[in-house]
Parts: structure tokens; sequence; C-alpha cells
């Protein structure tokens, strides 16, 4: 299996998947006739990566003409990695010529994408607030896309991934000094190439991309020694690499492997079939012409979504249509990647019209594996994964439903897996963050420069003075409280003999103390501001 675990997994998908995989043996080897057929007539291309998983962009995609061929043949040399070759990069950072044709991009205008870019850096910078009171507006922005300048970090903010860094300081440090389990560093190294391997940023054997991804995948062995490492982790920690740096690529990880996708990468595999049964049963709802057609040809649902589902659809989509996926991802949930699914489902299988032309497994595979571009074309699979209706109760309803099935005929699991969250908001109100803690202020703030109101102000300086020298006479505990008429004749004698300008110097200290403490209030309440 493409995505299977780098130490083997053994009878995924019981006798219909085995007998399935026969019809795949067949159409592999059907198609690497046709690649042995269109060499001896167009001449060898670019090398592709070896052991990559099925179905890649990589594999399907055409090779580059030519000229193409030339440059792409010196790619690792360290003169290429020192950028002293000329290179004609995309700006996603593809080789130009290595990915195929993906269909014409929707380009957003300059002034939208200035616009969009300030709405989400005043989102980013006051998070809390919006995903408590505005979660559907930030929803909305997602599905229109999150600005390339920052959508590495809108991930991390969606994803918790922030959080997580913020609560393990010094976590990841700690974990890529660590030597790791050799059992899963030689596993790591020999899938490092096949990542992406036309990306400038992994195209070099050996260089700062690759050396990230492999220090992200070692640190996940060893955070999470029980689970180890899965083939299918290498991709989607690949394009978390292309967004941000190393550290926070790793907390993203976890956050997917286990809020998002819970037990997708375990040993046994056991959430990925439960899911591949979920979506069957949904494809039922959505489009039953395709559902009956994948049951009369008995096509085990592992054997086409596999790759999509635990990838995330990295290795299937145009780039263009991968990273608005994953905005929509990383806000809502994997309802996300079950939409995308049935979408390609739908539109590859759900008319008689199109099923007419897949008669057998063999032509029904190949159908979904090489998928009409129009299908995959940003604007166009956005626009029906949004319309399309699948919440989460439904994903939830189905999930119960299939559990039960899998208990009564297989038993119990045997890798439990948490209940994973369904988006942004569930995680933060499962992992809330840390909050600043909150200072005293005052009822009533004035300025810095604003004069206290005579009236008022001088009685209550009076006041606090005529109050001042009982204070001791209470705290003193002292009997005969009130005074006595002679202890009052005392004390007005005693007033009498001080000095009358000794009085009025106390009454201005109330004033400026209290005016002092409202200018250092409303300059703490100003860095608060500033700050929120």
């Amino acid at each position: 299996m493409g995505a299977a675990r780098g130490r083997g997994v053994g009878g995924v998908g019981g006798g219909r998947a085995a007998e399935a995989a026969e019809v795949a043996a067949e159409a592999e080897a059907a198609g690497a006739a046709r690649m042995a057929k269109s060499l001896e007539e167009n001449g060898p291309r670019a090398p592709a990566a070896e052991g990559s998983l099925s179905g890649t962009r990589e594999s399907l995609a055409p090779g580059p003409d030519a000229a193409a061929a030339d440059e792409l043949s010196s790619l690792g040399s360290d003169s290429e990695t020192n950028g002293f070759a000329e290179r004609r990069i995309d700006k996603f950072g593809f080789i130009v010529g290595s990915q195929g044709a993906e269909g014409a991009l929707e380009e957003v205008p300059l002034e939208v994408l200035r616009q969009r870019e300030s709405k989400w850096l005043d989102m980013l910078n006051n998070w809390d607030k919006w995903m408590a009171k505005k979660h559907k507006k930030i929803r909305l922005r997602c599905q229109k896309g999150i600005p390339p300048s920052l959508r590495g970090r809108a991930w991390q903010y969606l994803s918790g991934g922030k959080v997580k860094l913020q609560q393990n300081p010094g976590k990841f440090d700690e974990l890529d000094m660590s030597p790791g389990d050799p059992k899963w560093l030689d596993v790591i190294e020999r899938d490092l190439h096949r990542q992406f391997p036309f990306h400038e940023m992994f195209v070099s054997r050996g260089g700062h991309g690759q050396q990230d991804l492999f220090r992200v995948l070692k640190a996940y062995t060893l955070y999470r020694p029980e689970e180890g490492y899965c083939q299918a982790q290498a991709p989607i920690a690949a394009v978390l690499l292309m967004h941000m740096p190393a550290e926070q690529a790793f907390w993203c990880l976890v956050q997917i492997c286990e809020k998002y996708l819970p037990g997708y990468y375990s040993e046994k595999l056991e959430a990925i079939q439960l899911d591949g049964e979920i979506l069957f049963s949904l494809l039922q709802k959505v489009s039953p012409v395709a559902h009956k057609h994948l049951s009369q040809q008995k096509i085990d649902p592992l054997l086409y979504m596999t790759e999509w589902f635990m990838c995330a659809f990295s290795r299937t989509l145009p780039w263009s249509s991968v990273l608005r996926v994953w905005d929509m991802f990383f806000c809502e949930g994997v309802k996300i990647i079950f939409r995308v699914g049935l979408v390609l489902l739908k539109q590859a299988l759900g008319s008689p019209e199109k099923v007419r032309g897949c008669q057998g497994q063999y032509e029904t595979m190949e159908r979904l594996r090489s998928l009409s571009p129009k299908v995959m074309q940003e604007a166009f699979l956005v626009q029906e994964v949004v319309e399309l209706p699948v919440t989460e109760r439904q994903i939830e309803r189905e999930h119960l439903i299939q559990l039960r099935r899998w208990q009564e005929t297989r038993g119990e699991l045997q890798c439990p897996s948490p209940p994973r969250l369904h988006g942004a908001k569930a995680i933060l109100e499962a992992e809330p963050g840390p909050r600043p803690s909150l200072q005293p202020s005052p009822s009533i703030r004035l300025p810095p420069d604003a004069p206290l109101s005579g009236s008022k102000g001088k009685s209550k300086a009076s006041k606090q003075v005529q109050k001042e020298p009982r204070e001791p006479v209470r705290e003193s505990g002292q009997q005969g409280w009130p005074p006595t008429r002679s202890q009052a004749k005392a004390e007005a004698a005693a007033g009498d003999a001080s000095p009358p300008q000794d009085a009025p110097a106390q009454d201005p200290a109330p004033q400026d103390s209290a005016h002092h403490r409202s200018r250092e209030s409303l300059t703490s309440q100003e860095s608060e501001d500033t700050y929120l």
C-alpha cells in the first residue's frame, strides 16, 4: 500500500482489499508498460523518486522538455545549493516544468490581497477575541483563502500549534538533541528524497529542507515512541516546513496527528480503515450512482482513499488547490477531507455516462487515479466543497455506526485513538492558551494633565485630614471611644498650640498621590491596549 508504514502493515482491508489489490497491481503494471513505451518514443525524463506514494503528482505529471531535463540533471549540486545556478521557480517554490499543467490559477488582485492581509493581521493580533465572538467570520475568510504571506502563522494559530509551543518551551530542542531510535532513523532517511523532490527546499540531497524534515520526523518518533514513524507523515511535515520553521512545523504536526487525524498513523491503521467505511457510507447519500458502481465492482475504499486522507491530498491535487484545502482543513477539521473525497468520487463516477466507461475494477481505478484537471481546479473544487452538506454530526454518527460494526465483526480496536476535534474552535476550547494576568485599574481614569475639581477635591482632602488624627486611636485599641468632653477640649487646645502653617502643608499630599496614581494607571492601561 502506497501509504503503508515503514515497518510494514499486513492484512489491511481483509479479503476485499487483497482481491482488489491484484487489480491495482495490474493497473500499475500497465502504467509501467505505457511509461516504457513513452520513454522509447520521447527519450528519458528526469528521474522520478523511488518508492514514492502511488498517484503522486511527481509520478503522474508529464516530464519537462529536453532543456528542462538538462537543467534538472544536475539538481543537488553544491553550486545550486549555494544559489549559483539559475533556476526558474514558480510562486509556490516548485521548479518550472516539473509539476505539469495545473490549469488556470486564481489570481487575486493585489489590492484585494492587501486588504485581506490587513484583516488577517487584525485577527491574528486579537486571536482569542475573534475566536470567541467571530468564529464564523474566520471560517469564511479561510474559505476565501489565507494570504500567502500569513499562511504559516495562521496555520499555527488555527491548529493550536502556537499554544503547544508556548506550553512546551525548549521541548523540541531537547528532542532534536536526542540521538533517536535507530530503527526509525534509517527509514526516515530513506524517505527524505521522495518528498516533493522538485521543490526548491527539498531538491538537494542533504540540503536544509531535507535536514529540517529529518529533524521534525525524528523528534516526533521521540515525542510519541509508541506510535513511531509513518511514511504518510513525511509529506505532511514537508508541507508545513514550506511555510514555517522546524520547531513550529513540529508542533503543527503534533496537532494534526493528535487532534485532527488521531490514529491515522498508528501501527494497525485502524482509524483510516474506519474512515474509509464512513466515507463509503456518506457516498451513498451524496452520489448513489458512484456508491452503487463501487459496490458492484467490490473496490475497497482503502484502495483509493488511503493516500487522499493520510496525506491530506498533498500528493493528489494541484498545489494551489492543496493550499486552499489545507486552509479550510485547519479551520473546520476532518470534515473538509471527507468533503473533498466525496466531491472527487462524485465528479469521477457520479453519473451513468461516466460509469459506462468504467466496466471493470481496472478501468475504475484508472479513472480515480487520473482525475480530470477541471475537477481539481482551485475555484471549482473549493466551491463544491463549501456547498457540500456534510457536517461533523453526520461524520460522528457514522463513526459510531461503523465502530459498532467493527466490534461485532473484528472485536475491540487494538490501537484505540482519542476522539478527534473538529477544527480550530474545538481545539481552542479543549486547550485554551495562556492568558495574561489582569492588573487592577481604577474605575475612573483621568488624563495626566487634567486638574482635579476644586470643591469636591478640597472637601475630600479636608475630610481625609480630619479623619487622620482619629486613626491611631482606633488602631491602638484604647477604651473610651468616642472621646469625652474633657478629651475633646484637650485636643482643641493642642490644635490651637500647633503652628497654623503646618495644616495646609498636608492638604496637597492626597491630591498629588491621587494624581500620581491616576497617571500610572493610565500609562499601564495604554500599554495594555497596545498589546491587545
